[in-house]
């Protein structure tokens, strides 16, 4: 980097290269703070350079992650995925946003969903419907995870969205259960039956197991019949579904509903139970039959 009277500009390519060398080392020397700046120091020399930064991510998040400096990170990470977008690499872009929402999902599930839908609109941008699907379903996931229902109930339309654009039709009616069971447990009946009626314009869907399954699910949910509504989340076609999802159905709780169905040896004791009093009670009714007058 240095400068004299032979050498005008600095080397920023080859002092990146010995930074990254520098980096290196002091990461397997399990030094991390003179890692982390060794790769700081690389990676301003490669935007000095008009260049993105290639590997100095990796040995830096690294770094970090042993540090326990997870936002920090994800914040560089971010930085370094602009870069890339500025310098027509999208989809290297994409990919470090979704590395970074993997590397902070457990700690801040808000911050990784945000990081989830940031590398799909990239995806999304360069015509990659699929990965930006899969983007997509982390982020819902993490939504109805946390609780989010609101949000989640938008992120699985918007996926379910581009599955019908590029024709999975069957995945489309695996996120319209999905949707339904979001809006049930948002209390909101009118827009989970809203969000059948507009799959019936998907083919195949009006006369599937899915759309059956659903019809029974929001009649018993209408009626209050808590019953009808466990024993339809029951279904393997609702049990086997992500883990988030299969939840939200063993979960279900019809309002005002009705108290699940007993088990067979549970009735047959109530049955009995009458039964051997039965003698006192037919002595007590025999004395009253006609009155207490």
């Amino acid at each position: 980097l240095k400068t004299g009277f032979l050498k005008w500009k600095p080397d920023y390519d080859s002092a990146a290269t010995e930074y990254g060398k520098a980096a290196v080392a002091f990461k397997n020397a399990k030094q991390f703070d003179q890692a982390r700046e060794a790769c700081l120091r690389e990676a301003e020399a490669h935007e000095n350079n008009k260049a993105t930064i290639p590997g100095s991510s990796v040995p830096l998040t690294v770094a970090l992650q042993e540090m326990q400096r997870l936002p920090e990170a994800v914040q560089l990470i971010e930085k370094a995925s602009m870069m890339y977008l500025e310098n027509g690499t999208p989809d290297t872009a994409a990919i470090a946003l979704e590395r970074a929402g993997k590397l902070i999902e457990n700690v801040s599930p808000e911050k990784a969903v945000q990081l989830y839908q940031q590398a799909a609109s990239v995806f999304e941008n360069e015509e990659r419907l699929r990965q930006a699907l899969e983007m997509l379903g982390k982020a819902s996931r993490l939504l109805v995870r946390g609780r989010r229902l609101d949000e989640a109930a938008l992120s699985l339309q918007k996926e379910k969205s581009i599955y019908k654009e590029i024709e999975n039709y069957p995945t489309c009616y695996k996120k319209t259960i999905a949707q339904v069971l979001v809006h049930l447990h948002r209390n909101d009946y009118v827009a989970a039956e809203r969000c059948v009626r507009e799959s019936y314009s998907i083919p195949g869907f009006n006369g599937s197991e899915d759309c059956a399954a659903l019809e029974q699910l929001l009649e018993g949910y209408d009626q209050q019949d808590q019953d009808q509504v466990s024993e339809v989340c029951n279904l393997p076609l609702f049990k086997y579904m992500d883990n988030d999802y299969a939840k939200l159905g063993l979960t279900l709780v019809v309002p005002g509903g009705g108290i699940k169905k007993k088990s067979p040896n549970a009735a047959q004791d109530k049955a009995r139970g009458p039964a051997a009093v039965g003698p006192h009670a037919d002595e007590e009714e025999d004395e009253y039959s006609g009155g207490l007058c």
